[in-house]
């Protein structure tokens, strides 16, 4: 990894209108590239949101919208990395895709942990496998949302090589906090960046709570968003991760056959 410039777009999702989300990407793809953008992260089923009497209509638009990434990735020269409806027969998976700047599909993740609360497990079918990019602009590890309460999974993908964790979310106001405090605890704990970034604007009666943020391995904010809609830039320093791991050797002091965990 080199040192890089990193960013999320904070997206009001409109829900249920494909179009209308393309278009808000078209506009602002631009101007992210225009402030050195290297690797941009979208939010959690950016392409409509959760409007279930649509899923399946939003997931048949998914290869196309594939097909519109591609050809962003190589005309701004950046890797993308966004959560979108993905179809299987007669099941759709919440699936994460990484775009490398070539145009090439990098790497996809389909989400582990479904959010029972919100009944997701009644509407998407449940990834089973971690996922590490190798990418352009380094070893990107990828989740989904509510993957962010689940250190185990995160830690996973540090011992798999990751050193950017790349989270689309769409988190509720009512937790902010939580979205805030885990995504700084996964980048302490596991010596890496993490880039988190969240819905905002309203779907129905839930009203998502921005705060996206870029951390680094220390832990600290080097962007931060507030609650509307906002494009986040930060630069990463590899040399700032490597630093941290020398001066606290946590992954050396390990001792897994002692936690016994199933």
């Amino acid at each position: 990894m080199n040192e890089l410039i990193v960013g999320c777009y904070q997206m009001a999702v409109l829900p249920g209108d494909v179009d209308g989300n393309l278009a808000k990407l078209e506009k602002v793809l631009p101007q992210m590239k225009h402030k050195g953008c290297q690797l941009a992260v979208f939010p959690e089923m950016w392409s409509g949101g959760f409007v279930s009497s649509a899923l399946q209509e939003m997931a048949e638009c998914t290869p196309t919208i594939l097909e519109k990434m591609k050809e962003w990735a190589v005309r701004y020269r950046m890797v993308l990395v966004g959560s979108l409806p993905e179809a299987e027969g007669e099941k759709i998976f919440n699936t994460s895709y990484v775009v490398e700047s070539n145009g090439d599909v990098a790497g996809k993740y389909r989400k582990i942990h479904l959010f029972s609360l919100t009944g997701e497990p009644d509407q998407f079918e449940r990834g089973r496998v971690p996922v590490v990019c190798e990418t352009s602009v380094g070893r990107l590890g990828i989740e989904i949302c509510y993957d962010l309460r689940f250190p185990e999974l995160s830690r996973r993908l540090a011992l798999d090589g990751a050193e950017i964790l790349c989270f689309s979310a769409l988190w509720p106001v009512p937790r902010i906090a939580h979205w805030s405090l885990l995504l700084r605890s996964r980048a302490v704990e596991n010596q890496l960046f993490v880039m988190g970034c969240n819905g905002c604007g309203t779907e129905g009666t839930t009203q998502y709570g921005g705060a996206s943020a870029i951390v680094s391995p220390a832990g600290t904010p080097l962007a931060e968003a507030q609650q509307g809609e906002e494009i986040l830039i930060a630069r990463l320093n590899p040399a700032e991760m490597q630093d941290f791991r020398r001066h606290i050797p946590c992954f050396s002091d390990r001792l897994p056959g002692s936690y016994n965990i199933v």
